[in-house]
C-alpha cells in the first residue's frame, strides 16, 4: 500500500504543474521529441528538461535518445492509476451523499 501511495503522490506531483499537464496532453496525441514538446513554452531548454525529468521520474512518460534526439512517449498505465483513485473517491462521496439524503428524509418524516 505504501508503495502505491508513493507512486500516486509522484503522479499527482507531476500533474500539479500546468507545463507538465500540457506535455502529457500533447503526448496523448502520440510520441514527440523534446524539441517539439518544448516549442510552445517560453523557457530555456534546460528548464524544460527539468519538467521532463519530473514526468519521467513519476513514470508518466518514458524517453529514448537516438543520437542527439530524445523522443518521449506517454505511459497511460500511470494515468489509469490516478483515474482509479478518483473513481474510488467519487464512489465514496456518492455513498456518503446518499446516506445523508436518506438521513435527511428520515428526519423530515418523508418517505422516498
Amino acid at each position: 500500500m505504501e508503495n502505491n501511495c508513493a507512486a500516486l503522490d509522484s503522479v499527482f506531483h507531476a500533474l500539479a504543474d500546468p507545463t507538465r499537464r500540457a506535455v502529457i496532453q500533447q503526448l496523448g496525441k502520440g510520441s514527440a521529441t523534446v524539441s517539439e514538446l518544448a516549442k510552445p513554452f517560453n523557457m530555456a531548454l534546460p528548464s524544460f528538461m527539468k519538467h521532463i525529468g519530473v514526468l519521467e521520474a513519476s513514470g508518466l512518460i518514458a524517453s529514448r535518445k537516438i543520437g542527439r534526439v530524445r523522443t518521449c512517449t506517454l505511459n497511460p498505465g500511470k494515468l489509469s492509476a490516478a483515474e482509479r483513485w478518483f473513481g474510488e473517491q467519487r464512489a465514496l462521496w456518492e455513498s456518503r451523499y446518499e446516506n445523508l439524503d436518506n438521513l435527511l428524509t428520515e428526519l423530515s418524516g418523508n418517505e422516498r
